[in-house]
């Protein structure tokens, strides 16, 4: 067995979906292996959801090493598995004991804090368009400055690289348009932002961007979710929202786009950036 088959088997979503599992898997061996994250690190993972990325990290720091897995979601959230059960059989598996996981936990919360360099690495992995704002995003990194010196970050990239990718890129728009209208949401895309936005963010906060890589996504389905979604629930669920008759009417165009130009299945995805950054000494 390869690697990633052997983490993505002690996921409870593997028997459900396998194939799909070891795909996410290989992909996020490739962010470690960018990252560089060693054997032994400590590392403090936010916005853990399923454990997806735990695992990954899990393995990676080996028997002498340790991940700290936090999500402000109930355990009771995601399907088809929710996120405390998907954590339990990893809790479970031999990789159980190099993680602890805390759901309900808000980083922001003043109760919840660690000591100055607790972490060698704070990692935000795919999380961060899930944050409410990215005035929320802000604060997050600045909360965990002092907790580690290094940040390692992934996210989807708004900058397409081939014509096949708009279908993706059009789906999270639709999406990050009707979220800007919403108080309160569970939603999968909630705050999409560029890279470049992201950088400047980084900056404003005290780190400093030491490595960046665009990473290949072609093999991984989530256009294909993404795009599902907006075919089958984005004009329904603006139709109940407070929003002008022209607002809807973009949205219906938009979304007229998007069923012209996507695939049934097998929608190429965004490509996706990994960052890795080093925190200032100084705060400017």
């Amino acid at each position: 067995m390869t690697t990633a088959e052997q983490i993505a088997g002690l996921m409870a979503v593997s028997a459900q979906s396998s194939a799909i599992q070891i795909t996410q898997t290989e992909y996020r061996l490739q962010l470690v292996d960018r990252w560089q994250i060693p054997h032994g690190a400590r590392v403090l993972e936010v916005g853990c959801g399923q454990g997806d990325m735990t695992a990954v990290l899990a393995h990676a720091v080996g028997e002498s090493g340790h991940v700290t897995a936090v999500d402000i979601a109930d355990p009771d959230y995601g399907a088809p598995v929710t996120v405390g059960a998907s954590a339990q059989h990893l809790l479970e598996s031999p990789l159980g004991s190099r993680i602890d996981f805390h759901f309900r936990y808000d980083v922001l919360d003043p109760a919840n804090t660690f000591a100055p360099d607790s972490f060698d690495y704070v990692v935000l992995a795919h999380c961060s368009w899930y944050f409410a704002s990215i005035e929320q995003l802000d604060a997050v990194l600045q909360r965990v400055r002092p907790w580690a010196r290094q940040l390692c970050f992934a996210e989807w990239d708004l900058q397409t690289q081939a014509l096949e990718q708009t279908p993706h890129l059009l789906a999270i728009l639709v999406q990050g348009q009707i979220e800007a209208f919403k108080a309160n949401s569970e939603a999968n895309i909630r705050s999409p932002f560029s890279r470049q936005r992201f950088k400047a963010l980084l900056e404003e906060t005290g780190w400093n961007v030491a490595s960046e890589s665009t990473m290949d996504t072609a093999a991984l389905q989530d256009a294909d979710w993404e795009i599902s979604w907006c075919l089958e629930s984005s004009l329904s669920e603006a139709e109940t929202m407070d929003v002008s008759p022209k607002f809807k009417e973009l949205l219906r165009s938009q979304v007229d786009v998007l069923r012209l130009s996507a695939q049934p299945r097998g929608n190429r995805p965004l490509p996706a950036y990994a960052l890795k950054a080093e925190r200032a000494e100084e705060l400017t």
